[in-house]
């Protein structure tokens, strides 16, 4: 079966390109040109991918991608922002974007990111059932994360990430093996994506995120999961 890409992009020529870039690849492709519209068509759960532009007409792009998390959507996103500027990627990535992607764009470097995070959601964390650490329980087969019974919201991307530190315990891991391993040696990512991650994920699982005893940070090296 055809993989199925939603493109939420208000500006028709940018759309159109998108579109016809994505059906020569192989791809089903949905074109909508409002965030509303998106977020009602992303949580009926019909797409394998979202390419999210930022910059929508009433709801934004960083709504759509916050209130789709929060309602436990976990569709891999790629954020498409033309401004270029790290703050508006970081607050991409903190909203739970998987990737982003800046315009202007070549064809060959979008389709890359595509297949990259589309090959990232098909294999999705390798299966090891349940893991407890301090007061927390972690299920990779139900994508359940709770402490003491109460539930916290990871993305699909924190469950990756989270999956490499637990099959790590103990060993430091540099930002360059964080990328490999939990976003695959093709992806074309910046060092600030893993601590973006690291961060969001401190402040789910730590009970002083700025004191952390799970995840360390090791200067000029990388992180160490002490759980």
């Amino acid at each position: 079966m055809k993989e199925h890409i939603l493109v939420v992009e208000d500006e028709p020529t940018i759309a159109t390109g998108l579109k016809d870039d994505l059906e020569m690849e192989g791809y089903v492709v949905e074109v909508v040109d409002d965030g509303a519209v998106a977020l009602r068509r992303i949580l009926e759960g019909e797409s394998d991918l979202i390419l999210l532009d930022v910059m929508l007409p009433g709801m934004d792009g960083f709504a759509v991608c916050r209130e789709s998390r929060l309602k436990g959507d976990r569709t891999p996103i790629i954020i498409l922002t033309a401004k270029g500027q790290e703050v508006d990627k970081v607050v991409g990535l903190e909203l739970g974007a998987d990737d982003y992607v800046t315009k202007p764009f070549s064809r060959r470097e979008l389709i890359a990111r595509v297949k990259a995070v589309l090959r990232r959601g098909r294999e999705g964390p390798k299966a090891g059932g349940i893991y407890r650490f301090a007061d927390i329980t972690i299920d990779f087969d139900r994508f359940e994360v709770s402490r003491r019974g109460e539930k916290i919201d990871l993305t699909a991307m924190e469950f990756k990430l989270m999956r490499v530190f637990l099959e790590h315990r103990g060993q430091v891991l540099t930002i360059d093996e964080l990328l490999d391993e939990a976003w695959g040696r093709d992806a074309v990512l910046t060092d600030r994506v893993v601590y973006t991650h690291v961060n969001n994920l401190r402040n789910k699982l730590e009970e002083n995120p700025r004191e952390p005893r799970l995840l360390i940070g090791v200067r000029g090296v990388g992180y160490r999961f002490d759980g």
